[in-house]
C-alpha cells in the first residue's frame, strides 16, 4: 500500500526541520508543526460529516491553510478539489457542479465570486471563510480547527487507487477536465522527483506559482516535503520580493515558466542580488527561448527544462546540469520508472529523430477523468499507456526534444508541419522576443502557418527580416505564410499559449 500522507511521513521522521516560511504574513513552521495544522483541518473536516471520497473545494491564494487542506486530505481521504483563482464565478460553477464539492474553502478576495456561486452551486452544503466572512452564516475556518481535536483524529489509510485530488485542466481546447490525481500518484511523483533532478534535505525552494495547478502542488511542494527541505510560500508573484527572498532564505533550486523568467530578468533587483545560493533553475509549461536562458547564464545560472502534464505527472523527465548544456532544448530522458513510447499515425514507434506521439506508462500516471469514461477511455489505452497527444521526437542518445501538440500539428501541402520547430527558430532571432505559429485553412495548400511574434523592440523584427532568417533554417514549406506583430501572447497562468484565441483573432480580423 502506497500511502500518500508525505507531510505526515516526513514530520515523523525530522519533526523539528524547517518546513514552510510564509512570505506575507510572516511565519515559520518546523514539520511538526505543519503537520498539526493539517491534522486540525482533517478532523474539522470529519466534523463537518466529510469522509473516504467527499469532495471538499478551495478557492484562494497561496496560503498556509492552502497547505493545511492539501495534507489534510492525505489524511483524511477527503478528495480536494483545487480552484482556478483566475476563473469567473461562471467558469467555476461546472466545476463545483461536476465535482459535487460538499464544502467550499475561500479568502476574503473571492467573497465576491462566493456570492455569485452560492446560487447555483447546489451540492455546497457549508461555506468555510478562511479569513473574512462573505455571509455571516459561513463558517469560520479558524473557529472549525480550533474546535477540532487532533489528538483522537485517526487518520485514514487509503489504498493506493483512491482518489486524493481532482485538478481540472486548463480547458484551452475544451470544457475543463477533472484530472483524478491518486494517492500512488502523489506518492510517486515525491519520490521520482527527488531522485531524477537530485534534491536534497537542505534545499530551499520558493514557490510564488499558483496552488491550484499541478505544478505548484507537485512541483517542488511534494517533492521538497518528500525529502525534508524547505519551501518558502509567496502569495502571489512579486518579482522584486521574489529576488529579496530568494537572497534572504538562501534559496536553492527555483521552478518557473518562461513568461515568470523574463519578468523576473526585467526586475530591477535582478541585478545586485546575491544568487551564490542557487544551485540550479528549472523551467517547464512551455519552451524556454534561448535569449532568457541567455541572460540567466551571464550571471552564472543555468536552466534545466522539463515536461510534463497534470494527468502524469508534472515532472516525467531529468537531465543533469552538464547534459542541459550539452543537449540545450532537450527535456532530458525519462524518469526512473517512466516508460515512454514515441508512437507515429500507423500504432507503431518510430525511428530515433522521428516525431512521434508520446505515450507514457508508470506509478505515476493518474487515473482518468472524472464523470468522463469517455474522455478516459480515448487517452488510457491498452497496457496501460496514456496517450499525451503531445509530439516529441529521440536522439540517439535517449534525449526527448519537444515538437508540439499533436492537435497544433497542421498538413501543408500534404506534408506535416509542426509549428513548435518553427517556433524555436522564430525564438532564435535576435528582434524577437515571443513567438506561436497556428495552421490556418488554406484554399490552395490545405493550411499554412501564420507566425505570432512579439517583437523585441520598435522595427526589430520586420516581416521580411524574419521570414529570410526562417528560411536560411527551415525547409521552404515550413516557412509561415504570414507574420503577425502583437504586443504579447495570450498565455495561461503556467506560460502556455492559448493558440485557440490567436486563431480565433486573426480570423475575426480577416471576415473569415
Amino acid at each position: 500500500m502506497i500511502s500518500a500522507d508525505v507531510l505526515g511521513e516526513r514530520a515523523r521522521l525530522t519533526p523539528d526541520a524547517l518546513a514552510l516560511v510564509v512570505v506575507d504574513p510572516p511565519l515559520r513552521l518546523a514539520y511538526h508543526e505543519l503537520d498539526e495544522r493539517a491534522v486540525r483541518c482533517a478532523a474539522a473536516w470529519r466534523a463537518l460529516g466529510l469522509g473516504l471520497g467527499d469532495r471538499a473545494a478551495i478557492l484562494a491564494h497561496n496560503r498556509v491553510e492552502y497547505l493545511d487542506a492539501f495534507f489534510a486530505a492525505g489524511k483524511s481521504g477527503v478528495i480536494l478539489v483545487t480552484l482556478g483563482t483566475r476563473l469567473t464565478a461562471h467558469e467555476l460553477a461546472p466545476i463545483l457542479a461536476d465535482s459535487g464539492a460538499r464544502i467550499v474553502l475561500y479568502d476574503a478576495d473571492f467573497a465576491s465570486t462566493v456570492g455569485v456561486l452560492r446560487e447555483s452551486a447546489a451540492s455546497v452544503e457549508r461555506w468555510v471563510a478562511l479569513d473574512q466572512r462573505a455571509d455571516p452564516a459561513d463558517a469560520s475556518y479558524a473557529e472549525l480547527v480550533a474546535a477540532s481535536d487532533p489528538a483522537s483524529f485517526a487518520p485514514v489509510r487509503c489504498d493506493s487507487e483512491e482518489v486524493y485530488c481532482l485538478l481540472y485542466t486548463s480547458g484551452t481546447t475544451g470544457r475543463p477536465k477533472g484530472v483524478m490525481i491518486p494517492h500512488r500518484q502523489v506518492a510517486w511523483n515525491g519520490y521520482n522527483t527527488v531522485c531524477g533532478w537530485q534534491l536534497r534535505a537542505d534545499d530551499v525552494s520558493p514557490i510564488f506559482t499558483p496552488l491550484y495547478h499541478a505544478g505548484g502542488l507537485m512541483a517542488f511542494l511534494v517533492p521538497i516535503f518528500t525529502i525534508g527541505g524547505t519551501i518558502v510560500l509567496h502569495r502571489t508573484f512579486d518579482a522584486g520580493e521574489i529576488w529579496r527572498t530568494i537572497e534572504r532564505e538562501r534559496a536553492t533550486v527555483v521552478l518557473g515558466v518562461p513568461t515568470i523568467w523574463k519578468l523576473l530578468a526585467e526586475a530591477p533587483e535582478f541585478a545586485s542580488a546575491d544568487l551564490s545560493s542557487l544551485r540550479c533553475l528549472y523551467s517547464g509549461g512551455a519552451p524556454l527561448p534561448t535569449w532568457i536562458a541567455e541572460i540567466y547564464q551571464r550571471r552564472g545560472l543555468v536552466f534545466e527544462q522539463g515536461f510534463g502534464m497534470t494527468e502524469v505527472g508534472v515532472n516525467c523527465f531529468a537531465m543533469t546540469i552538464e547534459d542541459s548544456v550539452r543537449k540545450l532544448g532537450s527535456i532530458g530522458k525519462p524518469m526512473m520508472h517512466t516508460e515512454v513510447r514515441l508512437v507515429g499515425a500507423d500504432g507503431r514507434d518510430v525511428a530515433a529523430g522521428e516525431i512521434g506521439e508520446m505515450w507514457f506508462r508508470g506509478p505515476h500516471v493518474s487515473l482518468g477523468y472524472w464523470n468522463r469514461p469517455d474522455a478516459t477511455a480515448e487517452s488510457h489505452v491498452e497496457g496501460g499507456w496514456f496517450r499525451s497527444g503531445d509530439l516529441a521526437r529521440r536522439d540517439e542518445d535517449g534525449f526527448f526534444f519537444i515538437a508540439g501538440r499533436a492537435k497544433e500539428m497542421f498538413i501543408s501541402g500534404g506534408v506535416n508541419v509542426y509549428p513548435a520547430e518553427i517556433e524555436a527558430v522564430l525564438l532564435q532571432h535576435p528582434g524577437v522576443r515571443d513567438a506561436a505559429v497556428v495552421g490556418i485553412e488554406h484554399p490552395t495548400w490545405g493550411e499554412v502557418g501564420i507566425a505570432f511574434v512579439v517583437p523585441l523592440a520598435e522595427g526589430s523584427a520586420e516581416p521580411d527580416s524574419v521570414l529570410d532568417f526562417v528560411a536560411e533554417r527551415l525547409a521552404r514549406f515550413k516557412l509561415p505564410k504570414e507574420i503577425v506583430h502583437l504586443d504579447e501572447l495570450p498565455r495561461t497562468a503556467y506560460g502556455k499559449v492559448v493558440k485557440g484565441e490567436l486563431r480565433a483573432r486573426y480570423l475575426a480580423e480577416r471576415g473569415a
